[in-house]
């Protein structure tokens, strides 16, 4: 690959942050808040894809996802379709792959997936020629755009991210959120601690370049950023990782006197939905430190930039 150019993605797809450098990862935040001016406009609409046909290929439910990105696609005047399992032929027996041809055939620009199965974005990758792939989430591995739009909430909000110190609490081990953020947050010069029962803490996530904790006091110490997740009980696929919803709030949840070991400055983020009284107090959800609205607002100008950048936006290399 050639050096990189500053205003190109040196990437045909967003398979996840890994493999994003500093560069690209600062060109996404900085296209984002261009779009941000266009969110706030009287008519949010701009011709960047006219013309673009992409499809939202759902396999799992979601709501701040899956209509960030057509809100996106719609702002940015793309042709939208939206493909859900229920009432598909998936639901026929048709395979990942028949169905991905299925609609590249169709003429399909770029496919936004989000699956059940970590890596299903990189096997689209692989089975279509023509179109671009984004990740919106995959099992437990990866969760980019949320990775981006958590990045640029953090830099409106305290700054340059280099130096922060961003402690992440909870369910990390099938956590795509957790992965994605700590790959942006790494790369970007921030220092990251994870807490979490020790359950629900991969063997080899210190490889990633982060601080293990077992009590949130520890990680919450000195934080700039105090990151809840979401408890994942859908992927632990019925094996109990912890004694019970009321003692994991009990050690692990955040409330006010937990965040007075954090810096005075510190904000509260948490990607949704929250359990409220388990990951999150409300008056701590709901608190003046708390910026997870920005989050969402920030999720908008986030898609907006990725889809502009890898649908024309920006000249790629491919070498």
């Amino acid at each position: 690959m050639t050096e990189e150019n500053p205003y190109q993605l040196n990437h045909r797809h967003l398979l996840g942050l890994e493999d994003y450098s500093r560069q690209e990862i600062r060109l996404i935040l900085d296209t984002a808040d261009s779009f941000k001016e266009v969110i706030q406009r009287p008519i949010r609409k701009v011709p960047a894809l006219r013309g673009k046909n992409i499809v939202n290929l759902f396999f799992e439910s979601s709501t701040r996802t899956r209509l960030s990105f057509e809100l996106a696609e719609k702002q940015l005047s793309a042709d939208t379709l939206n493909f859900t399992t229920s009432g598909s032929s998936v639901s026929k027996g048709e395979t990942l792959s028949d169905t991905a041809r299925n609609i590249e055939a169709m003429q399909v620009d770029c496919v936004v997936v989000r699956h059940s199965a970590a890596g299903a974005p990189l096997f689209l990758s692989q089975c279509l020629s023509n179109a671009v792939i984004i990740n919106a989430g995959d099992g437990a591995h990866e969760h980019p755009t949320q990775g981006l739009l958590d990045l640029l909430t953090i830099r409106d909000t305290l700054g340059d991210i280099e130096g922060l110190r961003v402690a992440i609490i909870g369910d990390i081990a099938h956590s795509r959120v957790a992965r994605s953020n700590i790959w942006g947050l790494c790369k970007m010069g921030a220092e990251v601690a994870i807490c979490g029962p020790p359950t629900m803490i991969p063997i080899d996530i210190e490889d990633m370049g982060v601080e293990v904790h077992y009590h949130v006091e520890d990680a919450i110490r000195d934080a700039d950023v105090v990151y809840a997740l979401r408890i994942q009980l859908e992927r632990q696929q019925g094996v109990g990782l912890f004694p019970s919803i009321r003692e994991y709030a009990r050690l692990f949840g955040i409330n006010t006197e937990r965040m007075s070991h954090a810096k005075p400055g510190a904000i509260v983020m948490h990607p949704g939905p929250i359990n409220r009284g388990v990951e999150l107090d409300s008056d701590v959800a709901d608190g003046k430190r708390s910026v997870i609205l920005d989050q969402v607002t920030n999720g908008v100008a986030v898609r907006m930039a990725v889809l502009y950048l890898l649908n024309g936006g920006g000249e790629r290399d491919d070498g």
